[in-house]
């Protein structure tokens, strides 16, 4: 699938509130082609200034909203999830009737979790978005504008998900403990009861869709190089597995 096509489903299937946050693709192949592809052309240097001015934006765009997301996910995360593994033990060990709390703590963390996983997404989805439009744009001028300006991006914070990728296995410890304490399985790459359970949730379906892109643009497929993202790994590629198993959702 092109990238273009890939980044729209990718779009589609994201949270309705973060649809207009990803790389302004179509925008930025536009100004490609607006790019004379006479070096002597006397309009060729403010095509390219264009160019740079608005990729500039986006990666300004993409630092403020991840590092907004970011900021909410650890106030939120530290506090909450302890909650929500006293709140399933606490149900677990009620006499009463326990099945409506544990669902709703049940929903609770596996759409956190959901969130995360679509930051991370978000991430990788706008970095090969720039590495692809960078190689259209060098190919068209003849210049080499990628690697300096990759080599940039990897120090900008919306590249910089070492944070959230701790959250989203401190999450995933209080899924397993959460379904453990329901009557599932202890781990998540050997069940499939995270999967079932949420089949009906809407982040969880946009979760299910956002992990398989980014195994696909971190697969080594026939375009990985030099610039491509390094291969998925746990505990994404983990619940990935799981979730491809299960088979909850139609992808």
């Amino acid at each position: 699938m092109k990238f273009g096509k890939r980044l729209k489903k990718q779009v589609e299937e994201s949270l309705p509130e973060w649809r207009d946050k990803f790389l302004a693709y179509k925008r930025l192949k536009r100004l490609v082609r607006l790019v004379p592809a006479d070096p002597s052309s006397p309009r060729r240097r403010a095509a390219e200034a264009a160019f740079v001015r608005l990729l500039d934006g986006e990666v300004d765009r993409f630092n403020a909203f991840f590092l907004e997301q970011e900021e909410d996910f650890v106030i939120r995360h530290r506090a909450r999830l302890v909650e929500l593994r006293e709140a399933a033990k606490k149900v677990a060990e009620d006499d009463g009737e326990p099945a409506a709390e544990m669902r709703r703590v049940r929903k609770e963390v596996v759409d956190l979790h959901g969130e995360m996983v679509l930051l991370l997404n978000y991430s990788a989805v706008n970095y090969t978005g720039l590495a692809k439009i960078l190689k259209k744009y060098d190919k068209r001028t003849g210049r080499l504008l990628r690697l300096p300006f990759i080599e940039k991006v990897l120090g900008q914070p919306f590249f910089a998900t070492e944070l959230i990728s701790r959250l989203v296995r401190d999450c995933e410890a209080t899924m397993e403990a959460v379904f453990e304490a329901a009557g599932g399985r202890s781990t998540i790459a050997g069940t499939t009861t995270v999967a079932a359970a949420a089949s009906e949730q809407v982040i969880f379906r946009n979760t299910v869709a956002a992990l398989v892109t980014m195994g696909e643009l971190r697969s080594g497929s026939s375009t990985y190089g030099h610039f491509s993202l390094p291969p998925l790994a746990s505990p994404e590629s983990d619940l990935l597995r799981c979730i491809q198993l299960a088979d909850p959702v139609p992808i």
